[in-house]
């Protein structure tokens, strides 16, 4: 007997389920599409809010009653200083720097650039650099003809980008803190509601991602960045006890390169071939094979019992993490790599448990 047409059927069970996630999916796609220019900013505060919490946390504790607004303040605005004196650092010795490159660029074109004396001591290539060398450095004719093919049009274009993306990273600066203040605010509030959505999303696994994914933050800020500096601060001794130019500068160079592995090397390396071309080939020895020497320690024994023993990682995941995460996020997978690999790892483990055997009917 065939069903009559006129009948309703009944709806499906899961059909009202269906269309509330697929509304709540497409309603978070659309905020993250419109949020998209912003997303960096809110992820490095995020992650500056991990790292500076558990210092917040101990000053709540202390003076609960300006956890509310003056603690925020506080810690805000020591994060923006921690980023702002370097840069201004940098800007002030790239304006006393500027002089010297316009008074040099002048004698060039005037008199011309003679060959340095190390150039022909070089075993490979010596005598091929010092006649390119002759060819477009020496004549002053030669420097004026290279300085016009950099037409003024063309410099000025590089100088409007230029200003457009600094503009652009300080907008983002300036919301990264903002965000900041509001995380540092509201943050137990935030966190208890990131662990309920975590818990309703993974199930009982939910809280304990979380909560590896922060220990991840933590471990690699401290084997990241603080060992990071401390390269910088040990190298910068070395270059002013070398003679190397700017040390101070070369050394706050070599801590923001050290954050990142293996690159530490191309700048320590570099400043050892200065030494090199000084004529104090001693000296710049000394240096690279110190800089090796610290870099060494440092990624295989420092790093690894910092950010391995946060996370509970092994050393290989952890520098996949964050050689992955710096090739698809830049500078922000740095950390988002190893709290990505520390989540996988854990739902890994949660996955692959051994479940205990029901009893058998008898």
């Amino acid at each position: 007997m065939r069903p009559d047409p006129a009948t309703p059927r009944p709806a499906l069970a899961g059909g009202p389920a269906i269309a509330r996630i697929a509304l709540a999916a497409g309603l978070v796609l659309l905020g993250l599409w419109t949020l998209h220019g912003f997303l960096p900013a809110l992820a490095w505060a995020v992650i500056l809010a991990i790292a500076a919490w558990p210092g917040f946390a101990r000053a709540g504790r202390r003076w609960p009653a300006q956890r509310r607004l003056l603690l925020p303040i506080i810690f805000t605005g020591a994060i923006a200083l921690l980023f702002l004196l370097p840069l201004g650092l940098l800007a002030v010795q790239a304006g006393r720097e500027a002089g010297g490159l316009l008074h040099w660029l002048q004698e060039a074109q005037q008199s011309g650039l003679p060959p340095p004396a190390w150039l022909t001591k070089l075993p490979l290539g010596g005598a091929a650099l010092r006649h390119w060398w002759q060819q477009n450095l020496a004549d002053p004719e030669a420097v004026a003809g290279l300085l016009a093919r950099l037409r003024q049009s063309e410099l000025l274009g590089m100088g409007r980008e230029l200003g457009a993306s600094l503009l652009h990273r300080a907008i983002l600066f300036g919301f990264t803190i903002l965000t900041l203040f509001f995380l540092f605010r509201d943050g137990e509030t935030l966190a208890a509601q990131a662990r309920r959505a975590s818990a309703r999303l993974l199930g009982p696994a939910g809280e304990r991602v979380a909560r590896q994914m922060m220990a991840s933050v933590h471990g690699t800020v401290d084997g990241l960045v603080l060992v990071g500096l401390g390269e910088g601060l040990l190298l910068g001794i070395a270059y002013a006890l070398a003679g190397v130019p700017h040390p101070t500068l070369l050394g706050a160079v070599t801590g923001l390169a050290a954050i990142i592995p293996f690159a530490a090397p191309v700048v320590f390396g570099g400043a050892a071939l200065v030494l090199f071309a000084q004529g104090a080939a001693t000296a710049g020895l000394a240096v690279f094979l110190f800089g090796m020497v610290v870099v060494f320690v440092a990624d295989h024994a420092v790093r690894p019992a910092l950010i391995g023993g946060a996370t509970r990682l092994p050393f290989l995941l952890v520098l996949l993490g964050i050689l992955g995460g710096v090739e698809s996020w830049g500078l922000l997978g740095l950390f988002l790599g190893p709290a990505l690999m520390a989540a996988l790892a854990l739902l890994w483990q949660e996955w692959t448990a051994p479940r205990p055997e029901a009893p058998r009917p008898g």
